[in-house]
């Protein structure tokens, strides 16, 4: 069984879509790269071109435990318009499956009708844009397998929540040690 399935469509946030994929990697989680066009090359929110590693047709979905989707415009705008994405979200969130999204990614869920009577976040605003509103301001929020964040800079905090839940606390603080996260979060405890 594969861990995540990264949904990539042009416009996407290369912040949150390549750190989370990269960090998780690093903890030897199994991420793909999957492009939901008819090409696997995906160009992001700004013009950096990536090759995804599948195409959307090309992965089999009952092997992943779950869904990531960056935000980004317009590539949240994109993939919520995507008929087989809302259909595989509303999918992954009815099979207990774990649906993740970041920024304007929660544009997605809303697109699939999983938000309602659901706890999320997303980035300042792009609640104004959905069906719900009950939008918590906070990095990251989680509401049993839908897990939502803020934005870019959130992106390193919701990688490491993410490999503390596919792999443990320890796995995680190893990454945050790797890439120097924990330097950063010393000198936020000293200035507090």
């Amino acid at each position: 069984m594969k861990d995540l399935i990264v949904l990539l469509e042009d416009g996407f946030e290369e912040i949150e879509a390549l750190t989370v994929s990269d960090y998780l990697r690093r903890a030897d989680i199994k991420v793909d790269l999957v492009s939901v066009k008819d090409v696997r090359e995906v160009e992001s929110a700004h013009g950096v071109k990536i090759v995804a590693d599948y195409l959307l047709d090309d992965v089999k979905i009952e092997e992943y435990k779950g869904i990531y989707i960056p935000g980004g415009q317009p590539g949240s705008t994109n993939l919520s318009n995507n008929s087989k994405v809302r259909e595989l979200v509303g999918m992954y969130s009815t099979e207990d499956k774990y649906v993740i999204a970041i920024c304007a990614g929660p544009m997605v869920l809303d697109a699939a009708k999983i938000l309602k009577n659901r706890k999320f976040t997303c980035y300042p605003g792009v609640e104004n844009r959905l069906s719900v509103q009950n939008r918590i301001d906070k990095p990251v929020v989680r509401d049993e397998n839908i897990i939502t964040a803020m934005g870019p800079s959130i992106a390193q905090i919701l990688a490491f929540e993410l490999i503390t839940l596919f792999k443990d606390e320890e796995t995680s603080e190893n990454v945050k040690r790797e890439v120097l996260f924990n330097e950063l979060e010393r000198d936020i405890r000293k200035n507090v």
